[in-house]
């Protein structure tokens, strides 16, 4: 086990932003939708139960998803809307028990994972020490959000979403450039948003980078320098992180991880779990 291992613990104020499968009512193979391909190998519409789902809402195929071939499932994380829906918003009552609230709990979930994941996010802002200049307005967000999230199944349905993503998106912007440059002025190349599908970057110095949605699909990463880089939605499918230094990367999340191929050597910052898949 490495030290990055050994510090694998959640990021202070979201231990309830993880998933948390036994008491949730399987919501992520119901409510949402997926296709065959190489992530999923049937077609599903949103509404339907998995045909792999058991009738105690686990799955049936779990420890053996990849080689099923639902990898796609392997990397999804509801970042723990799934028992906030199933426990709280509709206070225990399963689809199973009540058919007729099947519907709605299905809209409601992938509201509420979003929401959820905007929680996430603001608890990353909240633990950059240097970001201390905007960690009034992100834990103020974080406590309106926070209470969207206890609102009824009809109002979350209402829910503005984009809104809400938005305004966290602009405290995330400020949040990272400060952590990037240490609250001083310079700061990492700028490949925001950048078409990086199957680079060659082994070694690259990419610290402090702005990598937030660029596209790192099969990119050879390996042995690269990201320390303090900002990865926010960047797409790592595939990715080969082998070697690299994460150590303090920006809102990067463990279903990027997921996504990605790794080994013993790649160093992970605080809070992010090393994937069982990956190389030992």
């Amino acid at each position: 086990m490495t030290a990055a291992d050994r510090n694998a613990g959640p990021l202070p104020g979201t231990s309830a932003l993880r998933g948390d499968c036994g008491n949730c009512f399987a919501l992520c193979c119901v409510a949402l939708p997926f296709s065959a391909s190489a992530d999923f190998a049937v077609d599903k519409p949103a509404g339907r139960p998995c045909g792999n789902l058991r009738g105690d809402f686990r799955c049936g195929i779990h420890s053996r998803l990849r080689d099923g071939g639902f990898s796609g499932c392997a990397v999804y994380d509801c970042f723990g809307a799934g028992q906030k829906v199933s426990q709280v918003t509709f206070a225990g009552r399963s689809w199973r028990s009540d058919p007729g609230s099947a519907r709605q709990m299905s809209g409601v979930f992938p509201v509420m994972r979003q929401l959820h994941e905007l929680l996430w996010y603001l608890a990353a802002a909240l633990a950059l020490p240097v970001a201390r200049p905007v960690h009034p307005a992100a834990e103020a967000l974080r406590e309106e959000v926070e209470g969207v999230t206890l609102r009824d199944a009809g109002e979350l349905l209402g829910t503005d979403v984009a809104a809400l993503r938005g305004r966290t998106g602009e405290l995330l912007l400020r949040a990272s450039a400060l952590a990037r440059t240490g609250g001083g002025p310079g700061r990492g190349k700028n490949r925001r948003g950048a078409d990086l599908l199957g680079a060659r970057l082994a070694g690259a110095d990419l610290h402090a980078a702005d990598l937030r949605g660029a596209c790192l699909i099969a990119a050879d990463l390996s042995g690269a320098d990201l320390r303090l880089a900002d990865l926010l939605g960047a797409d790592l499918r595939d990715t080969d992180l082998s070697g690299a230094d994460l150590t303090g990367s920006i809102f990067l999340t463990q279903p990027q991880l997921q996504q990605a191929r790794g080994d013993a050597a790649t160093r992970l910052p605080s809070g992010l779990r090393r994937p069982t898949h990956w190389r030992t």
